[in-house]
């Protein structure tokens, strides 16, 4: 049997050998950070490879299962063999879909109520749910930089940078509106609301030499760190707000304990943001110019999840549904990310 388009083995080896071979080098060591990610993708593409060829063993062995013995009840046997394995195919396949320049890396991920007040802190306090419960299923690590609580309730923004391979790969998928419709918890009349929450994800880009960033571009402001942290954190002006004021884009940082650390991370996520909407712009530009549609933006409802009179989460990129919208809330967002990767 011939194999290839995603499952290409033959190129995954090649990889792997050439990254075998940097790390015997004798200087590998040299530039920590670097030996690491080398060592992080190597593995990533053993395993990768690994899944692959146990998944090929399968489908030869259930393709001679039925040449061998062509009947129904082989092919029942077949069957029921083939449902156990689809699952692992499916995320094999949406790991294989990962190829932008940025897929593999760490992500930053902002979530933003929208107007509302109480029921849109709530909702955005429910998708930080959903994205950490996603997140603990994939085996990710969560580190909180900045979280405004709600007046009431929930939350009216957080940042956070999901750490692990193929993190922006997948959260790609979420960026922009998601619109809840249920009957109010808040509501004493138990009306119907909806509610919205902007989600903005940006690749974690420590290769930004070529972004150069003008001190007379920055305002730059130091506050009181908010909410629970260790001694000190919130009694000193530690937490740093960076607005490039060019493009508008604000990051908050006050997760360290010192303003210069602070300083430091907001600097990093604002060159990564810099970067990819420099990415961004030219993908625009060329499809301009190839006469297409401009991609779906920050500004866009990509998502509605509803609660009442039916149940049902739809995305309105991809058209992928599942009724179960608690299961979906509860960090099942595999089938969304994939078809948008498929579609993308």
């Amino acid at each position: 049997m011939i194999y290839g388009g995603l499952f290409d083995p033959l190129s995954m080896q090649k990889e792997i050998d050439k990254l075998d071979a940097l790390m015997k080098e004798e200087n590998f060591w040299d530039d920590k950070r670097s030996s690491e990610k080398v060592i992080s993708e190597y593995n990533y593409l053993k395993n990768l490879l690994e899944k692959t060829k146990n998944l090929k063993e399968e489908i030869e062995f259930y393709n001679e299962t039925l040449n061998e013995n062509p009947n129904s009840e082989t092919l029942k046997y077949t069957e029921n063999e083939v449902q156990n394995f689809d699952a692992s195919l499916s995320e094999l396949e949406l790991q294989i879909l990962l190829d932008g320049p940025y897929d593999k890396n760490d992500a930053v991920l902002e979530i933003h109520s929208g107007a509302g007040g109480t029921e849109a802190c709530d909702w955005a306090n429910m998708l930080y749910r959903m994205y950490t419960r996603w997140c603990e299923k994939k085996g990710y690590k969560i580190e909180e930089i900045d979280k405004q609580e709600g007046l009431e309730v929930g939350i009216k923004s957080v940042s956070v940078i999901v750490k692990g391979h193929n993190a922006f790969g997948y959260l790609q998928s979420e960026k922009g509106i998601h619109r809840l419709v249920r009957i109010s918890p808040f509501d004493s009349n138990s009306r119907r609301h909806t509610s919205f929450a902007a989600v903005e994800v940006t690749p974690v880009i420590e290769e930004n030499n070529d972004i150069e960033i003008d001190d007379k571009d920055l305002r730059i402001d130091v506050y009181r760190s908010s909410g629970p942290g260790g001694q000190g954190v919130n009694t000193t002006d530690s937490a740093v707000r960076i607005t490039h004021l060019p493009t508008k884009i604000v990051v908050t940082c006050q997760s360290e304990r010192s303003q210069i650390q602070n300083k430091e991370r907001c600097m990093q996520i604002l060159k990564s943001k810099l970067l990819k909407l420099k990415q961004d712009e030219k993908e625009d530009e060329m499809k301009k110019l190839k006469g297409e549609q401009s991609s779906i933006n920050f500004g866009s409802q990509i998502r509605s999840y509803v609660m009442c009179p039916y149940t049902l989460v739809k995305d309105h990129r991809t058209n992928a549904e599942d009724v179960n919208v608690n299961k979906v809330l509860d960090g099942d967002l595999d089938k969304f990310i994939k078809e948008y990767l498929k579609g993308k």
